[in-house]
């Protein structure tokens, strides 16, 4: 049996298990992951995290999308992963580091109390109790870095619309749709359009995402600014599909309403699950939004130890 905890920022799901505390084999992860997200025969989620230890910052992450692929970082799987390190004790400080795919990034609990357990006290409590830091934390920021912009950034293969070397437009059909080339950690393609309900996202998402252009693939975003801070957003994941909310999304897309004057750098995403704080400050990203714990429980997968 395997120790899993189900967790969700705005909807956006995953379960979550601690490589602290079971060990696992490489092979198997993404049968594993495929396995847990299965809504019928599994738990049912967007996906699988794993926490671990790093050698370059205070916990590691590793991201299985609902497919079994393994993607580089996720937003919302972030803020999850802190809640669920400073809880458990893994961190000592409401500010510290978690190395992803990607690369590195700092997080921030907000945590409720001003003198919060320290790992010592946490360490001593038995594994079936509750600890003090237990449910401690409703909200993180994560200081998601720096945008990259272009072909580059996303691994785009196709011709650049000629006005931005940020832009490209990709033809389905009769139409065509034009969005900018975004990479936070993760590629990105951002389509502003009137009304976000208009746009069927489960039709073109897809198309999107598998194009030719996209070897690796893309995320794809559909949003719609509603004024210099607010923005309407629908997401279609790559190896998950629809879901309720997207971090890295909603932070490259604000990029991208900054960018192409849109925006102002500090703006509300209107997502499915819910609403995040977006602010770019000195060139960084700035995500803050929730972190929800589901369950704990455990998983039969005979091929665990």
């Amino acid at each position: 049996m395997l120790k899993v905890t189900k967790m969700h920022a705005l909807g956006n799901n995953y379960i979550y298990i601690s490589e602290f505390e079971e060990e696992l084999h490489e092979a198997e992860l993404p049968d594993l992951a495929r396995a847990l997200s299965d809504v019928r025969k599994g738990i049912g989620s967007d996906g699988m995290i794993l926490i671990g230890p790093s050698e370059s910052a205070q916990v590691r992450m590793r991201i299985f999308n609902a497919d079994g692929y393994e993607a580089e970082t996720c937003g919302n799987g972030l803020r999850c992963v802190a809640k669920y390190a400073f809880e458990r004790g893994y961190v000592e400080n409401t500010g510290f580091n978690i190395e992803t795919k990607a690369g590195i990034v700092q997080a921030f609990v907000h945590a409720a109390g001003e003198n919060a357990p320290s790992v010592a006290q946490v360490a001593r409590l038995n594994k079936n109790e509750l600890g003090p830091r237990e449910g401690s934390v409703q909200r993180v920021t994560v200081d998601m870095g720096e945008p990259r912009f272009g072909a580059g950034a996303v691994n785009y293969e196709g011709p650049h619309t000629a006005s931005s070397s940020a832009a490209a437009t990709i033809t389905i059909g009769e139409d065509a749709y034009t969005g900018t080339l975004v990479s936070m950690g993760n590629p990105h393609f951002v389509s502003f359009v009137e009304d976000v309900e208009n746009v069927a996202v489960a039709t073109i998402g897809p198309q999107l995402e598998q194009h030719a252009y996209f070897p690796n693939r893309i995320n794809v975003e559909f949003v719609a600014a509603v004024g210099r801070d607010e923005l309407d957003f629908r997401v279609w994941e790559r190896g998950s599909g629809i879901t309720y909310a997207c971090g890295t999304g909603a932070c490259a897309s604000v990029a991208a309403g900054v960018l192409s004057g849109r925006l102002d750098s500090r703006v509300t995403v209107h997502l499915l699950g819910g609403d995040l704080e977006i602010e770019i400050r000195d060139g960084r990203v700035l995500m803050t939004g929730e972190a929800v714990h589901v369950l704990s429980g455990e998983f039969p997968w005979p091929r665990a130890n």
